[in-house]
């Protein structure tokens, strides 16, 4: 199979957010026929939903990778629930990891288990931001390129940590 550049949203505001976030990139190494190659900064944000939970810490990763993109899910929530990860059917709820598959190469996907682009990626500057830090001339498939979505996401309430 051809390397294909999957991008990586990365989450966590249980059990030390940003050491979580730190834990998964490092994770992210380890993915078999996949290779980290590029992180964004970690960045402090308020939850998505429920207020009545911890800010998160988010980043992007860009993953070149030869998993198919189900394969890759698969892999992805392996590292979750190593993690401590629990999926309980509650929706933007706390967790101490959070991986999602935001973009794989230029592919549209919808399938039981997978949509790709993410579902909301343009209304989400948790991930916008972070993915323009490390891929400025992005085209999102289906949506169009990065700086105009950009545009219309402030990242209100969006911090970027040292």
């Amino acid at each position: 199979m051809t390397p294909e550049t999957a991008f990586i949203g990365i989450g966590a505001n249980l059990d030390d957010p940003a050491s979580q976030v730190r834990r998964g990139l490092e994770a992210l190494r380890g993915l078999p026929r996949s290779r980290l190659m590029r992180a964004s900064s970690l960045y402090r944000n308020p939850p998505m939903g429920p207020r009545d939970q911890p800010d998160y810490v988010n980043a992007v990763c860009a993953l070149e990778t030869r998993l198919p993109p189900e394969g890759l899910l698969q892999a992805l929530q392996a590292v979750e629930a190593r993690h401590g990860r629990r999926r309980d059917g509650t929706r933007w709820g706390p967790r101490t990891l959070d991986l999602d598959l935001l973009l794989y190469g230029d592919r549209v996907l919808h399938t039981p288990r997978l949509t790709v682009p993410h579902p909301g990626i343009a209304q989400r500057a948790f991930v916008l931001h972070p993915l323009a830090e490390i891929a400025p001339e992005l085209e999102i498939p289906g949506l169009g390129p990065l700086p105009p979505l950009l545009r219309a996401c402030p990242g209100d309430g969006l911090k970027p940590l040292p």
